[in-house]
């Protein structure tokens, strides 16, 4: 079990910059666009986001900005925020309560397999942890304002799982913190580049039995870690090499 969702907003604050960074240092970002989103704590309905125009790199804890369900700034910011790019976080953090932290990547990796049909493959152990626990969302264009119907439909393909293949768009993960969300991020990425790898070679895939993906997908489900351990490894190469994250 991940540890409890921090209660202070400057914890929050401070994990969500970390996981900008992070995105980053691991080459996952689209330059200024995307979007990682954690829910604060109370019955506002109030998260943090980038700052429109922000490298991942440049992310600090002070420079996110509070926003609404619908992307609106709630508070004052000097840079702009892209209300559109927030229409798929909003949707997710509205339907799950559980999906405190939500976030999606344009990666070379996960664009490739998203513009497949057949998902992940069980190809290596990292993606058996994924087998039936990633939804599939049919492209519809720009998630944008002018679509709020999609939201419904991005809903429905969610449900329960752990994130989402947005077919001809990227990945998205959701987590009941921004640890949990991250280590789901990292390893869907590492999914699809080994899936990406293995269809390169041009060679027949193997498949393990189905017995065998899913005692390998319990296994996984049943460690109590969920990246715990590598998030804190992870926050003291931030503290040591890139420690104005804070700020």
């Amino acid at each position: 079990m991940p540890a409890a969702h921090p209660s202070s907003e400057k914890e929050l604050r401070q994990e969500l910059a970390a996981a900008y960074r992070l995105i980053a240092h691991f080459g996952m970002t689209d330059l200024v666009y995307t979007h990682l989103s954690v829910r604060l704590p109370g019955p506002q309905h109030t998260y943090l986001v980038n700052p429109y125009g922000f490298l991942f790199e440049e992310i600090t804890a002070s420079s996110l900005v509070t926003v609404d369900a619908d992307g609106h700034p709630r508070q004052p910011t000097a840079w702009p925020i892209n209300p559109a790019g927030f229409v798929i976080h909003s949707a997710i953090h509205r339907a799950r309560p559980d999906a405190a932290c939500v976030m999606h990547t344009h990666t070379v990796a996960g664009m490739a397999v998203a513009a497949q049909d057949q998902k992940i493959l069980p190809v290596n152990q990292i993606s058996m942890e994924f087998h039936d626990r990633i939804g599939f969302h049919a492209y519809e264009g720009i998630a944008a304002d002018d679509n709020l119907s999609e939201r419904e439909r991005l809903v429905r393909d969610l449900g329960q799982h752990h994130g989402l293949i947005l077919q001809n768009h990227g990945l998205l993960t959701v987590g009941r913190s921004v640890a949990e969300c991250f280590y789901r991020m990292y390893y869907l990425e590492q999914a699809c580049r080994i899936q990406i790898a293995a269809q390169s070679t041009g060679m027949p895939l193997h498949f393990p039995s189905r017995d065998s993906i899913l005692r390998a997908r319990q296994q996984f489900e049943d460690d109590t870690d969920q990246g715990q351990l590598i998030w804190q490894a992870l926050i003291r190469k931030l503290d040591r090499e890139q420690p104005d994250y804070k700020d």
